[in-house]
């Protein structure tokens, strides 16, 4: 499948590989879905609805913490790909982390998430299992992508932060006011973005 996404994250075991696909127009998410509640170790992916998702770093951000808890022994769900998604959230609700980022029948925006666990986790393997199983359109897993389809709203209501601005306006060093334009969008997203990851890394800080 094109568009699978190969990734090293810093201060992780170099040798820990991440395949990450996104995929649009899925057809297939019941079944999906259904292979993972049975516990199809064929399966096991993080299989993120990508709605919910405001960018690259977000999602890595679970990545990171997931793996970090695998090799500290603190895994609180399945596996470590099911701690990803956990790893999204904002409480220690495990079930509700599934319910508000994981895939659900209606879901056609996803994110695939796969880690070289094992050493029979290639590029090759995941590429190959992905197309034979999952039904939907592969592109590229990046900011732009994933901005075209997130669901701001929902965002903001998981994470409760409803009271962020998203109407003030930000002059620019000339003085023209950028409120409406590309500039604007991307510092309300950038703002939304950092109180996300840092409401994420407070979780079960106490």
């Amino acid at each position: 499948m094109a568009s699978l996404t190969t990734l090293h994250l810093e201060h992780l075991p170099p040798s820990l590989v991440i395949y990450i696909a996104h995929l649009r127009d899925v057809r297939n998410a019941s079944f999906l879905r259904q292979q993972l509640l049975a516990g199809n170790a064929e399966f096991e992916y993080a299989l993120v609805d990508a709605n919910t998702i405001l960018s690259t770093t977000h999602l890595l951000a679970a990545v990171f913490r997931a793996v970090n808890d695998l090799n500290s022994n603190r895994l609180k769900s399945r596996n470590v790909h099911s701690e990803i998604v956990f790893a999204l959230s904002p409480n220690n609700n495990i079930a509700e982390s599934f319910r508000r980022f994981g895939i659900t029948d209606n879901t056609t925006n996803l994110l695939v998430v796969k880690l070289s666990t094992s050493p029979d986790v290639s590029a090759e393997s995941v590429s190959q299992h992905l197309n034979d199983s999952f039904q939907g359109t592969p592109i590229e897993f990046n900011d732009e992508t994933l901005m075209e389809k997130t669901d701001v709203a929902k965002v903001k209501k998981i994470y409760k932060l409803n009271t962020l601005s998203s109407t003030k306006s930000k002059r620019g060093k000339a003085g023209d006011i950028e409120n409406d334009g590309v500039t604007f969008e991307k510092d309300s997203r950038k703002e939304l973005e950092v109180a996300v990851l840092g409401l994420m890394a407070l979780r079960g800080a106490s």
